[in-house]
């Protein structure tokens, strides 16, 4: 017998979170089926980043713009998850929105998975900055000043998203 014939086990549920143990393995998860949406807003050789407190990792964090799908409204779409998050969190609305695939991110420790949406057609409607004191502060970073612009932040005590290794110029 091996871990995957194991019973999953639920040893605690918030609302947003759950842990739980399949044989030796301890994991989190989602839940409710709560999925996350990226948003990879890429436009005249320029990206739009954000940057905000996690409490998990005592930092700010750099990162790309992202929220969970359905954590307000039961059901909502993937695509109007991603463009209500990107101009909650970044005040850019697209004019299209496309889903680039399902991904995860730490797959070792947290069963969750992400949908990749990539905006096109941006167009700034508000400062951004995100709902509820999340405190965001949104960077619009030209893609041959990314490594530069992540080095800086680094020497400032930011943490930086695993996620942006996708972009140009990111392997540091």
């Amino acid at each position: 017998m091996n871990d995957q014939d194991d019973a999953e086990t639920v040893m605690w549920q918030g609302r947003f979170i759950t842990a739980k143990t399949r044989g030796k393995w301890e994991y989190v998860s989602r839940a409710r089926g709560i999925k996350a949406a990226v948003i990879l807003a890429m436009e005249d050789d320029h990206v739009l980043l954000v940057e905000q407190y996690r409490v998990p990792l005592g930092a700010n964090c750099i990162e790309l713009p992202a929220g969970l799908i359905g954590d307000h409204e039961e059901g909502e779409d993937t695509l109007a998850s991603a463009a209500r998050e990107l101009e909650e969190e970044t005040g850019y609305r697209a004019d299209r929105l496309e889903i680039l695939g399902d991904y995860f991110s730490s797959p070792g420790m947290v069963s969750e998975s992400f949908w990749l949406v990539r905006a096109h057609g941006l167009t700034k409607v508000s400062d951004g900055g995100g709902v509820d004191g999340e405190n965001i502060i949104v960077h619009r970073v030209a893609l041959a000043e990314l490594p530069d612009f992540i080095q800086e932040k680094r020497a400032m005590g930011c943490v930086v998203d695993v996620k942006l290794l996708m972009l140009p110029g990111m392997i540091i």
